[in-house]
């Protein structure tokens, strides 16, 4: 009996399922690193468990998509992650800079903590990952082979 596997998704095709697992882990990080900052401010950890809560939600939700749905060509769930990473996620990931540079923000008065710099980090590897995959979704070999 002969056993017929499905085919192997391009390369282009893995690069973007390991670049959204990537934007979700460092989304993961970017947390950590708030919930950290927010603790050492004094925030009640109480008062941040509902915040935590609704985002392992989110985080894992997303996980599953991208492991059980895109990374086997499922189509609608490209457009899930395009849709919700690609547009709302930059958004929100975009919008404290943007803001603080319109508001006249000064690169001078930036205050270089380790939670400053760890969150930059993080949010720059968060950005490129949710480009990077963006593109990778939508190459053509990418295409095909959702559409296969």
């Amino acid at each position: 009996m002969a056993i017929i596997a499905a085919p192997e998704a391009p390369l282009t095709a893995r690069w973007a399922t390991l670049m959204w697992l990537l934007a979700v882990g460092a989304g993961v990080a970017e947390s950590v690193v708030g919930v950290a900052g927010a603790i050492a401010d004094g925030v009640s950890p109480s008062a941040l468990v509902m915040q935590i809560a609704v985002r392992s939600l989110i985080y894992g939700a997303l996980f599953v998509v991208i492991d059980r749905f895109f990374r086997h060509g499922v189509p609608w769930s490209r457009y899930l992650l395009a849709g919700l990473l690609g547009t709302v996620g930059i958004a929100s990931l975009v919008y404290g800079p943007v803001t603080w540079l319109l508001d006249g923000g000064d690169f001078t008065t930036l205050q270089w903590s380790v939670e400053f710099v760890a969150s930059a980090a993080v949010r720059g590897v968060h950005i490129t990952a949710v480009v990077t995959a963006l593109a990778l979704t939508f190459h053509p070999d990418t295409t095909r082979w959702f559409h296969r």
